[in-house]
């Protein structure tokens, strides 16, 4: 078996937990909102609430892994520890997390017509700007994977910004509401 086949198969290697948890809770928001949907709104915003902050923490420490992943050697242990760091961190945390808020937020926006308003424009176009960098973000998990990020520890510390700078204008619109 060739080294890129071996790499292949180890991406692909998610924990099961994560898995499992996704789904029971998917589960029972599918059960809530079809048998209970007086009760639904609260637990799908729940929902949405922690999928959120998991995002989120995924996304302000995947660029930190980059950063500490430019100062090893391509090759060495340490560098082959980020690739599993960023690869688990990407595949079990962020990606079902963003799919969660993505899947909740929109049946929230539906249920309550947020929709319509100007904040709720704001906040959408700021998270599809932040899913935009979560696919940048992706992009480079598998570049650092393959040993060609060209990208420097500045780069890195600037990008780590770029989704505390997302999550606050979308925090303000969601409580300030200011148009």
């Amino acid at each position: 078996m060739s080294n890129s086949g071996s790499a292949e198969t180890n991406s692909s290697n998610v924990p099961l937990l994560p898995r499992v948890i996704v789904a029971a809770v998917a589960l029972c928001l599918v059960v809530l909102v079809v048998f209970y949907p007086d009760d639904a709104y609260l637990w799908v915003k729940a929902v949405h609430v922690i999928a959120v902050i998991s995002w989120m923490a995924g996304m302000l420490y995947l660029p930190r892994l980059f950063v500490y992943h430019c100062a090893v050697q391509p090759g060495s242990s340490e560098s082959e520890t980020f690739k599993v760091m960023e690869r688990r961190l990407l595949k079990a945390i962020i990606n079902p997390a963003m799919g969660a808020t993505w899947v909740a937020g929109l049946w929230l926006a539906w249920k309550s017509a947020a929709y319509v308003d100007g904040w709720f424009h704001v906040k959408f176009l700021a998270v599809l700007i932040l899913s935009g960098v979560h696919g940048y973000f992706s992009k480079s998990v598998r570049l650092f994977a393959e040993d060609r990020n060209v990208k420097s520890q500045r780069f890195w510390r600037l990008m780590n910004e770029v989704p505390t700078l997302l999550m606050v204008i979308i925090v303000i619109m969601v409580i300030i509401k200011p148009f």
